[in-house]
């Protein structure tokens, strides 16, 4: 609570003290204290804009996240890129030995070129009709096989080069030169860092509020001062029974690569924006009832009015009726106002160390 509040709330204990006192011969003077005017601080409303913002905590996290394994074993020859590194889909990382795999693959080669010349003769020889069908078939269907099977050790020989499956940054890094490693170790993780994620679980009350395209604005414990603008990218449709919440994704991109997987983010997402609403302090309400009042002057005299409300934000709440923009309406002293009470009109400036109530 400001010093604003307690110098007003000064001035009107001391008018209560000085407006009960007794004459001389003791009597009170009750009908001084009834017509002493009630000083309190007054403000008008003002237009700006409002907006509708929903707030959430989450860790954000990679949307893109690649482990990479090996397919073959072997003994790790080279590295080629370190964490921290950004790579693109396909890059090589590291290479494997691969002297085993060439040599079965040279020996798969050279069958497959003896089988070649065998069903180019026995082709010929059925031609000029010295063979019959069924041999020809058979040496075709062997060669077949014997073509599959070369493919594969081609294919093995070029898993001994390690590749990126995405494209993004090197984020782990679990091999080193000489290792010996065995088929599906992991080896590295790529990780995209463009766009991050961030899940955010609302109460199902908020569930017709969001949607996909919001914006959103994201900042981080790690950054304080910083705000980064995202947007919901989804919006899951169900409940989760157990804690009555849904999933929002919010998606952010990050040009100066300062946000990072695992970081703590508080995330707004604003799903309502007025242009022009009429503001006043939330302080300035008094709850009649249920309904909600706000005290207007009008000719020195307080007078308590119904308004409707709209959208809120941090300390001040929009007004949609009851109200006009160039009334004052009581922010400071309003407790205890009834309609028709005199009030006194205060303005306080108020020092770094002190508070001067100008009458």
């Amino acid at each position: 609570m400001n010093r604003s509040f307690f110098a007003v709330a000064a001035v009107i204990a001391f008018a209560s003290l000085t407006g009960c006192g007794s004459d001389a011969n003791g009597k009170a003077k009750d009908d001084k204290a009834e017509t002493a005017p009630i000083p309190v601080e007054v403000r008008e409303p003002q237009l700006g804009e409002m907006l509708a913002v929903y707030s959430g905590t989450a860790t954000l996290e990679a949307d893109a996240e690649a482990v990479v394994v090996a397919k073959v074993g072997g003994e790790v020859k080279r590295i080629l890129v370190e964490e921290g590194q950004n790579v693109h889909t396909g890059q090589v990382l590291a290479v494997l030995d691969g002297d085993q795999l060439r040599l079965q693959l040279a020996q798969s080669a050279a069958n497959l070129h003896k089988l070649e010349r065998d069903y180019q003769r026995n082709s010929d020889l059925y031609a000029k009709g010295l063979i019959a069908s069924n041999a020809v078939e058979n040496v075709k269907a062997d060669l077949d096989a014997l073509k599959a099977s070369n493919d594969i050790a081609q294919l093995q020989l070029s898993y001994t080069e390690i590749r990126a499956p995405i494209s993004g940054v090197v984020a782990e890094r679990n091999i080193k030169v000489g290792n010996t490693i065995q088929p599906n170790a992991v080896v590295f993780k790529v990780t995209d860092l463009q766009p991050l994620i961030a899940y955010v679980h609302a109460p199902e009350r908020e569930l017709r509020q969001l949607s996909a395209g919001q914006p959103a604005q994201l900042g981080v414990d790690a950054l304080p001062g910083q705000q980064f603008i995202g947007k919901i990218a989804r919006v899951s449709p169900v409940i989760d029974p157990a804690t009555g919440t849904f999933k929002i994704t919010v998606e952010v991109n990050d040009p100066t690569a300062k946000l990072k997987p695992g970081m703590f983010a508080r995330v707004g997402v604003v799903y309502e924006r007025r242009a022009q609403a009429l503001q006043i302090p939330r302080t300035a309400i008094v709850d009649n009832d249920g309904q909600a009042t706000v005290f207007v002057i009008n000719k020195d005299k307080a007078e308590q009015r119904n308004i409707q409300t709209g959208l809120a934000n941090a300390g001040t709440i929009e007004v949609t009726a009851g109200l006009a923009k160039n009334e004052k309406i009581v922010v400071v002293g309003q407790n205890g106002l009834k309609t028709g009470n005199i009030v006194r009109v205060v303005t306080l400036d108020v020092a770094p160390d002190t508070a001067t109530v100008k009458r």
